[in-house]
């Protein structure tokens, strides 16, 4: 399990422990974050679980893929440390990690 940080746009954190496995957004929904809508389910056919990964985990949170970098283009605001948090497979490795959610999805 690890610990994760969930910054909503206004501020608000929320810390949760997710289940190794899940993904970051899966741990979003079953812990009712606001900020992760999640429309495709985890499928990355949509940008709705978009996120702001802190740049201190990008290494561990691993590269984007194609499919992910065109999702992307649908999100608003990208930035280098977009990502899809549909993509992101939790381990005991990201216990600590920390991810801001945009103001779109606020």
């Amino acid at each position: 399990m690890a610990k994760i940080t969930y910054i909503e746009f206004g501020g608000e954190e929320h810390v949760v422990e997710i289940k190794n496995g899940l993904s970051v957004m899966e741990g979003a929904i079953k812990n009712n974050i606001p900020g992760i809508d999640a429309d495709c389910g985890g499928a990355c056919a949509c940008a709705t679980c978009h996120c702001y990964v802190d740049p201190a985990w990008l290494d561990k949170t691993g590269k984007r893929s194609a499919m992910e970098e065109s999702m992307l283009d649908f999100a608003e605001n990208v930035e280098d440390n977009s990502r899809l948090s549909c993509q992101i497979r939790v381990t005991d490795a990201l216990d600590g990690l920390v991810v801001r959610l945009p103001e779109s999805q606020h």
